[in-house]
Order: C-alpha cells, then sequence, then structure tokens
C-alpha cells in the first residue's frame, strides 16, 4: 500500500505557495513595460533592474538552508511571507529606477526565506517512498503561478494599471499568509549542540558540478521571464502574455508524471529528454515569428523545464542527509537563481547587441552544451554521492 501522499498539510503548503507566488509573479513581466513604458528605461538597462532581487536571493538562500536546518521552520516561513508581503507596499511609491532596484533586492530577501522554508517544509510532509512524485506536484504550484500570474498581470495593467495590480497581488499574498498558519510542520529531532558554521552548512558542495551544469539551464528560464513579453511584442504578438499560458500547460503535463518515472529509478532518462525538449523549445523561439510557433515554443519550453525542476531537486535531495535538506533545497533554488539573473544581465546586453532572436538562439546553444555536461558529468556525479 502507498504511503499517502494528499494530506491536510501536503494540501495546506501547496496551496500556500500557489498563493505567494502567484503575488510575486504578477509583477515579473510588468516591471519591464512599467519601467520601459513609464520611466523610459531603455531595454539594455531593464535586466540591470530585474536582475537586483536575484542578487538578494544570491546573498540569503544560502544563509536561508542554513536557518531552516537548525531552527523551526513554520516561525521562519511566517517570518519571511510577513515581510515578504508587506514589501509590496512600497511599490504604490515608485517613482525613479534606484527606488526600484532597492526595493526588488529587499523584496528578493525574504522571497529567499520563504521559498527555501516551504520547500523544506514540504518535503518533511512527503513521505520519503513518494519523494519525487510530491516534489513534482508541490512545485507544479509554483510552476503553475510563474506561467499563468503573468498572463493575467498583463491584463490587469493594460486595462487598469500598475497600481491596481499591486493591490490584487497583495490581496493573494493575505490569503497565503491566512493559509500558511494551519500547516502543521512534523517534529524534528533536536540536535544537541549546534552544527558549526562550515561552507557545507550553506552549500551542498558534493553537488557543486550539478549545480554549475543548472546554470546553463536557468540562463535560459532568466530571459524568459524577463523578456518573452517584449519579445512577443515585438514580433506583433496581440497578448504576448499568452506566452505563460502554454508555458504553463506544458508544466502542468509534464510535472505530474515525471516524478514518478523518477522514482522508479530513470532519473537520468528523465534530465536527459528534460534538456533535449528545453533546447528544441529556446531553437524554434528563436527561428520562428509568428503566435502559432510562438505559443509551440512555449508549450515546448513549458514540459522540458516541468520535467527538469522535480528530477533535479531530486538528485541534490537524495544527495543529502536529513540534517541538511535546507542545504539541498537552498543549493538547487540557488542555481536557477545566479542563472536568472545571469539570464537576465547577459540576455538583455545580447538583445541590446544581436536582437531577441539571436538571443534565444545563443541561449538554445548553452542548453545543448548542458545537455553535454549532464551525460559526460553530471550523471557521474550524481551515481557516486547519491544516499537513496
Amino acid at each position: 500500500m502507498k504511503d499517502k501522499l494528499w494530506s491536510k498539510n501536503f494540501i495546506n503548503v501547496s496551496v500556500t505557495t500557489f498563493l505567494i507566488a502567484c503575488s510575486f509573479f504578477l509583477l515579473m513581466p510588468t516591471i519591464p513595460i512599467y519601467l520601459a513604458e513609464v520611466l523610459k528605461v531603455p531595454h539594455a538597462q531593464i535586466g540591470v533592474v530585474l536582475s537586483s532581487y536575484a542578487l538578494a536571493l544570491l546573498i540569503i538562500r544560502p544563509f536561508s538552508g542554513y536557518l531552516v536546518d537548525i531552527y523551526s521552520r513554520k516561525p521562519l516561513y511566517l517570518f519571511g511571507l510577513f515581510f515578504f508581503l508587506a514589501m509590496f507596499a512600497g511599490y504604490y511609491f515608485v517613482v525613479t529606477v534606484l527606488f526600484f532596484v532597492i526595493l526588488r533586492f529587499f523584496h528578493g530577501l525574504f522571497w529567499g526565506i520563504s521559498t527555501v522554508s516551504a520547500n523544506t517544509i514540504a518535503i518533511d510532509i512527503i513521505p520519503s517512498s513518494r519523494r519525487a512524485e510530491g516534489v513534482g506536484f508541490f512545485g507544479v504550484n509554483m510552476n503553475i503561478a510563474m506561467a499563468i500570474a503573468p498572463f493575467v498581470a498583463v491584463s490587469i495593467y493594460d486595462h487598469f494599471g500598475f497600481h491596481k495590480l499591486i493591490s490584487v497581488a497583495m490581496a493573494m499574498g493575505c490569503l497565503g499568509i491566512i493559509t500558511a498558519v494551519f500547516i502543521r510542520v512534523p517534529e524534528r529531532e533536536k540536535p544537541v549542540s549546534r552544527p558549526p558554521m562550515s561552507m557545507d552548512r550553506f552549500i551542498l558542495l558534493k553537488g557543486l558540478p550539478i549545480f554549475f551544469n543548472q546554470l546553463f539551464l536557468s540562463f535560459g528560464w532568466g530571459t524568459l521571464v524577463a523578456f518573452a513579453v517584449l519579445y512577443g511584442k515585438e514580433i506583433s504578438i496581440e497578448n504576448a502574455g499568452i506566452f505563460f499560458l502554454f508555458l504553463a500547460s506544458g508544466i502542468v503535463l509534464s510535472r505530474v508524471t515525471s516524478g514518478k518515472f523518477v522514482d522508479r529509478g530513470y532519473i537520468h532518462g528523465v534530465m536527459m529528454t528534460a534538456i533535449v525538449l528545453i533546447s528544441v523549445g529556446f531553437i524554434c523561439f528563436a527561428l520562428y515569428h509568428n503566435e502559432i510557433m510562438f505559443c509551440f515554443s512555449a508549450f515546448i519550453l513549458g514540459i522540458g523545464y516541468g520535467t527538469l525542476f522535480p528530477a533535479l531537486q531530486t538528485i541534490y535531495i537524495n544527495m543529502a542527509t536529513a540534517d541538511r535538506r535546507g542545504t539541498a533545497n537552498s543549493t538547487y533554488l540557488l542555481g536557477f537563481d545566479l542563472g536568472i539573473s545571469i539570464g537576465m544581465l547577459l540576455g538583455a546586453f545580447l538583445e541590446d547587441r544581436f536582437g531577441f532572436d539571436n538571443m534565444y538562439l545563443i541561449t538554445g546553444g548553452l542548453c545543448v552544451i548542458a545537455l553535454l555536461m549532464y551525460w559526460f558529468n553530471s550523471r557521474k556525479v550524481f551515481d557516486l554521492n547519491r544516499l537513496v
């Protein structure tokens, strides 16, 4: 008989994650539009503004993993959520680029604390025999929000303006905090003494080769969240936010099924398939400039990334002991944060020099490199260091 996955606690942490993620990702596609149309910021500088939150994540993620491992996880989670929500009020008063950079930085700090806490709490709740499957279902909440919220955000922004969008984001954040209060986190055996401060308490050192491999893939995600809508507008897609709906469809289709294959021992096949699909998706995105291929590329990219997320997170978790789950999760999330920030910054430079289509073609090439890195190095590192 299978261990129960869909417990009340698992549902609560999933709903909380979806609501909080929606509130955050409502801003992702609209901030570039607001910067370009209202504050008249050149495209090449938009990446700098967007990457300030990613810089904050790079700083806070490793410390978040350490804190989650040594302190009670729920209070830390609620602390992060409360201040994450409070930061939204600042967007009502943004009138300069510098204000935007500073606000996004502090918003990123509390987003980092709350996401590491949420991921670690979820893994504590998920039965170990269904870990990859559970991670897949849990993560799909974040990914659906990441895909649907931008589509909704563009519509709200076009019809009601930026301030109304902030109000909607705050309302969803409030609902998320209310749901979080009802999560019951499993009791952990308290350590006799606090673990010593060392580098492996902040990052999973034996996972570093996989971490570097991950950067090539998360680079592409950074170019998508920052520039997909602007790219769609440039090639005359009426509501470029539709990209994220098709991205979400692909994510949902793949994420709820790929975890089962990982649990059955096909983790390398799942990873290779995901990277191939992502590479194909970016190449199609770059070469074909019509609405059908725009949506098709989004769907393929959704399937690829939706397959990648749970498999990659399971790799990190299965290389870590139970008392280092927070560290494993923060390393996994840090890999995306760093790659996304590089994607935003370097993507802006590449777009300014070569245009959107060439930027995405280069991104596809980086994904092909990631495929070779995984086959010749990362899979061997995992097989050598896996504990489960």
